[in-house]
């Protein structure tokens, strides 16, 4: 008997120190757009691949027309990597010391992002220090099974 009490508490043990997994699509907090999450090595990157107004008023796919670099004011909008170099906390459930880029303003911040739990994600971008900054809550999106 003692020996199954064991074999339990070392598979919590071993559940608790896996990673959660944010890899995946993600709805965005207005649900005006669709992130997907992936692995870019040691550190998690995520890319806008689908916009709710995905055109401009001219019905041209709609631009990065805010970035700072105007050369950079041409690329589309779906497509664009938005998330990147967000590095495993320890924690099993956050990344951090990554970027994430608000095409709407044209802004970069620094970034984190946490599984709060399977299907919801917490993304914070912030400027200096966590607590200036905003948080947005993203749900993950069911795929069908191919």
């Amino acid at each position: 008997m003692k020996w199954k009490s064991a074999m339990v508490g070392l598979s919590m043990l071993a559940a608790a120190s896996v990673q959660a997994d944010a890899r995946g699509l993600w709805s965005t907090e207005d649900n005006q757009g669709r992130v997907e999450i992936s692995q870019c090595g040691s550190s998690l990157c995520g890319n806008l691949v689908w916009l709710e107004d995905a055109l401009d008023q001219q019905g041209r796919p709609r631009r990065d027309a805010r970035n700072p670099d105007e050369s950079l004011r041409d690329r589309p909008l779906e497509g664009l990597r938005i998330l990147w170099d967000m590095q495993p906390s320890g924690d099993g459930r956050t990344w951090k010391d990554g970027r994430v880029y608000d095409p709407e303003s044209g802004k970069t911040y620094q970034g984190r992002i946490t599984l709060e739990k399977p299907d919801v994600l917490k993304l914070r971008g912030f400027v200096g220090a966590p607590m200036f900054g905003r948080t947005s809550t993203w749900t993950r999106v069911e795929q069908a099974a191919e």
